[in-house]
């Protein structure tokens, strides 16, 4: 079984052209339910029937798995029994009467701008990482881009000058998003200050955003400087790198920008994702309501 899923795999990247992170999950989701499968002493796909995949999912809600995570399973061993039956290296399958797990709809977390502006300004300016550091969160701000599209941004993507950077986000889908100001001056110092103090042996390295090695900044490495800022800055909520791509757009929101534009300017392919934060919105705009109209509460 474990060859039909590189087999999966390999179609998910040339095919399908998903990001390596996506690859990654797919890959690990799939290898746990195959030896799920294999304890049960199944050896071939052919012999997997739905009993044994809603048995398996019920052991992981059982186990106290979050919903979102055995609706994530659920997607992923759907598309690969799609995949097998496609490839006709099955004849039934069995995944086509699983329920998705309904989810709680979450709204995303946000930052006040007040929060955004402590933690935006706590990096040091005097080291080449403090630079870096703030280039990195004025640009994550600035943009909205996934974590992952920051990372992956070489020199050549950036035109301060011209005010936009250029990254490439899901399924290979390349957009144009526009830099505010202060995101370039921060970027501007890190690239012409600082980013060559990061270089080390290798001058070749076309990685905009370096760590203290001279490589590529990975998604843990900007993980752990983005929870030690915050921490400095005195947030005491949870946060990640995603928490500022949620404050981007609901800013822009709050301050009249039009949905459509926020959607291109975030890569959702569906409006509806974006709409999501019409729902923050307005639930902070009851806060600031309730907060400070006389009349809001009863005495």
């Amino acid at each position: 079984m474990k060859a039909q899923l590189q087999s999966f795999i390999q179609f998910l990247s040339s095919e399908r052209r998903l990001s390596p992170n996506t690859l990654e999950s797919y890959e690990r989701d799939l290898n746990f339910f195959i030896d799920y499968l294999e304890q049960q002493s199944l050896s071939t796909v052919a012999d997997v029937q739905k009993h044994h995949i809603s048995r398996y999912l019920l052991e992981l809600r059982q186990l106290g798995r979050a919903v979102a995570t055995v609706s994530r399973y659920t997607v992923s061993i759907r598309s690969f029994f799609q995949y097998l039956t496609r490839e006709r290296l099955i004849s039934y399958d069995p995944s086509t009467e699983l329920e998705t797990p309904k989810q709680e709809k979450r709204l995303p977390k946000v930052l006040t701008v007040e929060e955004v502006e402590r933690i935006l300004s706590v990096p040091p300016m005097t080291t080449a990482a403090g630079v870096r550091d703030h280039a990195m969160l004025e640009v994550l701000y600035a943009t909205g881009i996934r974590v992952t599209e920051l990372i992956t941004l070489n020199v050549e993507h950036v035109d301060v000058g011209m005010g936009f950077i250029r990254c490439v986000g899901a399924n290979a889908k390349e957009r144009i998003v526009p830099l505010g100001g202060v995101a370039c001056e921060a970027l501007s110092a890190y690239i012409h200050t600082m980013r060559c103090k990061l270089v080390k042996r290798d001058d070749s390295e076309q990685a905009l955003f370096l760590n203290q090695l001279g490589t590529r900044m990975t998604r843990q490495g900007f993980w752990k400087i983005i929870k030690k800022h915050a921490l400095e800055a005195g947030i005491v909520n949870e946060i990640t790198p995603h928490t500022l791509r949620h404050s981007f757009a609901a800013h822009l929101l709050e301050n009249g920008a039009d949905l459509r534009s926020v959607q291109e300017m975030l890569g959702h392919a569906d409006i509806s994702t974006t709409q999501i934060y019409t729902q923050v919105t307005k639930t902070r705009i009851k806060d600031v309501y309730n907060l400070a109209h006389p009349r809001a509460k009863v005495k």
